[in-house]
């Protein structure tokens, strides 16, 4: 009897050490959760609201004379989408026009003499225009483009060095 007693104890005295080990935690974090309900007929997959197209090391020769780097895709991609109502989209991309290049994205750091610009298929993107309208599926659709560095012609100096741009992305649903 004295021996139940002891591994009745013994076991309730375990359970006890074990559920404090678990309450102490090996680590512990935060988790944040956030997003935007917007009033539109897709849902833009979260790794395509915040992007970074990298594109590269560009030879200053290759953007001599209005030359252009080999264009980087990249991808807006829409998901859930109900084209019951609305059929199409078009992309207009904002930010800072470029003097070097009118109608291309300015680039700044310490390059300067060239800009980014935009493709969407074969046709050239001009910074505040919006894409020619493409057709929606329902459920998921993808956008494809492609950035490249444009030099800015004959009577630029191109300056090697790093340069970055920020371009802002409107879906307008028709």
């Amino acid at each position: 009897m004295n021996m139940n007693k002891i591994v009745v104890a013994l076991g309730l005295s375990m359970s006890l050490v074990a559920g404090s080990a678990l309450a102490a935690g090996e680590g512990n974090g935060t988790v944040t959760f956030k997003g935007a309900i917007v009033d539109a007929p897709c849902s833009i997959e979260p790794g395509s609201i915040d992007q970074t197209v990298e594109l590269g090391q560009i030879s200053n020769v290759a953007l001599k004379d209005g030359g252009r780097s080999t264009p980087r895709p990249f991808q807006i991609k829409l998901e859930n989408c109900d084209a019951a109502t609305k059929k199409e989209v078009t992309v207009t991309f904002s930010g800072t026009g470029s003097q070097a290049v009118p109608g291309k994205l300015a680039i700044s750091g310490t390059a300067s003499g060239a800009a980014i610009g935009i493709n969407f298929g074969e046709s050239e993107i001009e910074l505040g225009t919006a894409t020619p309208a493409q057709q929606l599926m329902d459920g998921n659709n993808q956008l494809s483009f492609a950035a490249f560095l444009q030099g800015g012609g004959a009577s630029s100096t191109i300056v090697p060095g790093e340069f970055q741009s920020v371009a802002d992305f409107a879906l307008n649903y028709q």
